[in-house]
């Protein structure tokens, strides 16, 4: 091997040497710059999040100062518009002063008046201004009870009020009362006798009986309301059966009471019970004949 050949390798293998030295520096390099830019970029974003939570509560925040303003322009406008009717009502106060201010120069120069003119025309003004101090508290007195009699005359219109309505009422319910009591008092399907006012023990309005002569209607009692003295019987207007009839209750031979009917129904009918024998009950035989 030549001089040259071990001079050419040596050198080759320097530069080789060279070489490797220079790729790991690069690659170190490499990591230490994508190292410090993923950390730049983390910042970044930390930053940007940091700068979008601001900017939303920047946002907030003027919403919040924009409504404030509202309502302090509100607010503002509302107190405008008091501080403008408390000015017109100081006028008005400064024009009442005015002319009480007025009213007592009048006052003192009549007084000083009658001072100089006789003293008499001072006890004269003394009472003259008594007066005008009890008129005024007469009048005070006398508007309270104008107020008092409007709430009362208030009240007692509502009372009439109520009555008016209240009597609305009795009359349209004398109105349908009477409507039942002419219909009770007209019964149909049977020419009606001379009316007879028929009244039980408790008041129960009844119709004038109803001529039954040879009807031959029967039938039996399904209910009795002893306390009301009432009766319910197996029979209606199906049967022939109309308001204002009287039926006679037998048990057996013996004679029970009367009943004079007062509601009827398609196949039953109520009745009031009359000339009491004995009490009714269910099963007793009903007839308009004896």
């Amino acid at each position: 091997m030549s001089t040259l050949t071990k001079i050419l390798i040596v050198l080759l293998t320097i530069s080789s040497i060279f070489l490797c030295g220079i790729v790991v520096t690069y690659v170190a390099n490499a990591d230490n710059y994508r190292q410090l830019y993923n950390s730049q970029r983390a910042a970044k974003d930390s930053l940007q999040e940091s700068v979008n939570d601001l900017t939303k509560r920047l946002n907030a925040k003027e919403a919040e100062k924009n409504d404030l303003e509202d309502n302090l322009g509100n607010q503002i406008t509302s107190l405008k518009i008091e501080l403008d009717e408390l000015k017109g009502q100081l006028q008005g106060s400064e024009r009442e002063k005015a002319a009480l201010l007025q009213r007592v120069d009048r006052f003192a120069a009549d007084v000083e008046t009658f001072t100089k003119t006789n003293a008499d025309n001072r006890t004269l003004l003394e009472d003259t201004i008594k007066t005008w101090k009890s008129v005024e508290a007469d009048l005070i007195k006398e508007q309270s009870q104008h107020k008092e009699t409007a709430r009362l005359l208030l009240e007692k219109l509502a009372i009439i009020q109520t009555l008016e309505t209240e009597k609305k009422q009795l009359l349209e319910e004398k109105v349908v009362l009477q409507g039942r009591l002419d219909k009770l008092l007209q019964p149909t399907g049977k020419i009606p006798t001379v009316p007879v006012t028929v009244t039980s023990e408790k008041d129960i309005a009844r119709p004038a009986p109803v001529t039954t002569r040879d009807i031959g209607l029967k039938g039996l009692v399904t209910d009795v309301d002893l306390k009301n003295k009432m009766v319910s019987i197996s029979i209606g207007i199906a049967d022939g059966v109309r308001e204002g009839m009287k039926f006679h209750v037998t048990r057996g031979d013996n004679f029970i009471c009367d009943i004079l009917i007062i509601d009827t129904d398609a196949e039953k009918a109520i009745g009031a019970m009359e000339l009491v024998q004995e009490q009714p009950k269910a099963g007793d035989t009903v007839s308009t004949n004896l």
